[in-house]
């Protein structure tokens, strides 16, 4: 079953004062299953944070539709988006996204609070998957006193705890030392494996060679993607390195 469905997405921005149009998103369609990990990658200006904030629900496009379970969330009024967001969607970003005044326990809580749940609820629905990160001892330290593997840890934590059905990551590795990365891409790898439906966008190719399928946009569209299928970690970055200097080289894909 098909988490999210995109149909023809076009994005064009307008200035304000005047100029050239940017026609960011040409006509992007693809579906991410119930269960898959899938990575987003191409060039700067190809066109992938517009289509993440697109699916995000923090902008609308131009003409086309974004499908999630079924719902057309760009038709979604302002008054419903962020309710929609926060009990449908799961956000890891770059740079953590933590609030520095909120110990750690507390920015999990964040989005169950913003929704009306009691602490019961909220700290039952925290403590399994704090144990599974492995920041249950780190719960009471605040953003500044911890490292920034354990603060993206604890940012993993605040995207599941509403049960989401899709998690979006915007450059989650991008702020991380090696080992930290490391250590976040086998997490992600578990929590997918827990049937976690996870949609990243990411310049890494390591980041992406741990996804079930790869997608790359070039000028606006879906130039070609990747299935994982049999390969190994080193045969996807291999696959993905090959296909990112095809996009360099302004050669074409035989898909």
């Amino acid at each position: 079953m098909a988490v999210l469905e995109v149909h023809n997405l076009k994005k064009i921005f307008i200035p304000r004062f005047g100029g050239n149009q940017v026609q960011a998103l040409k006509d992007v369609s693809f579906s991410v299953e119930e269960g898959e990990y899938v990575a987003i990658m191409g060039e700067s200006g190809a066109g992938k944070t517009t289509l993440l904030n697109i699916l995000a629900a923090l902008d609308k496009p131009t003409s086309g539709e974004v499908l999630l379970e079924g719902k057309n969330i760009v038709n979604l009024k302002e008054k419903e988006i962020s309710a929609f967001r926060r009990n449908h969607l799961g956000f890891v970003f770059q740079d953590f996204n933590l609030l520095d005044t909120f110990s750690l326990k507390d920015n999990i809580f964040l989005p169950l609070v913003l929704s009306g749940k009691g602490y019961a609820e909220m700290n039952s629905r925290m403590q399994p998957i704090a144990k599974k990160l492995g920041i249950t001892e780190l719960l009471e330290k605040y953003p500044y006193e911890v490292s920034g593997g354990q603060k993206q840890r604890a940012a993993v934590a605040r995207a599941l705890i509403t049960n989401p059905q899709l998690v979006l990551a915007d450059e989650p590795t991008g702020a991380l030392d090696s080992k930290a990365t490391d250590g976040l891409l086998r997490l992600f790898n578990e929590i997918n494996e827990d049937g976690q439906t996870i949609l990243m966008v990411t310049h890494s190719v390591k980041a992406a060679s741990h996804a079930k399928r790869v997608l790359f946009i070039k000028d606006g569209e879906v130039f070609h993607q990747i299935y994982r299928a049999n390969a190994s970690e080193e045969e996807m970055y291999q696959k993905i390195s090959d296909t990112l200097t095809v996009i360099a080289t302004g050669g074409e894909h035989n898909a």
